[in-house]
């Protein structure tokens, strides 16, 4: 296996790929970016990098020995005028901007083109990790009633109309109706947006009805941008009222597998993976 460079951003994507590779015995150089990455990461050999500090995050990298990289974590979009980039990053800086007008899934073609430049092949997280993402069929002990699955269906269209437009990766539906979709706010803020909808257009935690989907969109850079699901999410569909969640099997990454499927089915939610159109 090839050495990794793991670039980390936020959340515990990062430390479960850092803790696989440990596990796996594959040899790992972690890319701390600063502001995002939490603290988990410390005792990995690695260096701290600025989000436009290319030169130094190549020549880290390089010096390492690393001949794949892995981007993971969460990063929010940068303000571009107030970062601080070394000569490396200044060169990049100019097609990135540019690229980043174009949308999100632009802006990571523009960032991974540039580790490419440099010779660096590109793992996504589910490729490190091939048990990370999402199979078909249920994931837990809760299964959907025939209600929800016309839901499911309804929520995946939806989900992936938006994803068409760029617009983002997520929908919530209830029993035919769209309760919200996700835009620039995430998917926890709009699973709170719905937690605050009338009762009637929901159901209530412990008796939940309609879904939460997450789809990758036809235009998905899947080597870094993956939906993602995690403990919080579980709680948050239970605490909005929804019965379950739905993604697209081999499209939708599960982070901490066993924490989720127990609390999803502590809480009443059914997690379930559907093939590609």
């Amino acid at each position: 296996m090839q050495k990794l460079g793991l670039i980390a951003g936020g959340g515990s994507l990062p430390v479960e790929i850092a803790q696989h590779c440990e596990r796996s015995g594959r040899a790992l150089f972690v890319i701390r970016l600063k502001g995002f990455a939490g603290p988990n990461l410390a005792p990995y050999a690695g260096a701290e990098v600025g989000l436009a500090e290319l030169g130094k995050c190549f020549k880290a990298l390089k010096r390492a020995g690393c001949t794949a990289v892995c981007l993971a974590g969460n990063v929010s979009r940068p303000d571009f005028a107030a970062l601080m980039p070394d000569l490396r990053g200044l060169a990049a800086l100019p097609a990135v901007i540019a690229a980043a007008r174009r949308g999100d899934d632009a802006l990571l073609r523009a960032v991974l083109g540039e580790f490419e430049k440099e010779g660096f092949a590109i793992e996504g997280a589910h490729e490190v990790m091939d048990d990370l993402a999402l199979g078909a069929g249920a994931l837990g002990a809760r299964a959907p009633s025939p209600e929800d699955l016309a839901d499911v269906g309804r929520a995946m269209e939806v989900a992936r109309a938006i994803g068409a437009l760029d617009i983002g990766q997520a929908a919530a539906v209830s029993r035919g109706l769209v309760l919200a979709v996700e835009a620039a706010e995430g998917t926890d803020a709009m699973l709170a947006r719905v937690a605050g909808l009338p009762a009637h257009l929901r159901g209530q935690p412990g008796a939940g009805i309609g879904v939460l989907a997450k789809a990758p969109k036809p235009i998905q850079e899947t080597r870094v941008d993956l939906p993602t699901i995690g403990p919080a999410t579980v709680r948050a569909v239970a605490a909005a009222g929804l019965a379950g969640i739905v993604g697209q099997a081999g499209g939708l990454l599960v982070l901490d597998r066993d924490t989720v499927i127990a609390l999803a089915d502590e809480l009443g939610v059914f997690i379930l993976g559907v093939e590609a159109p």
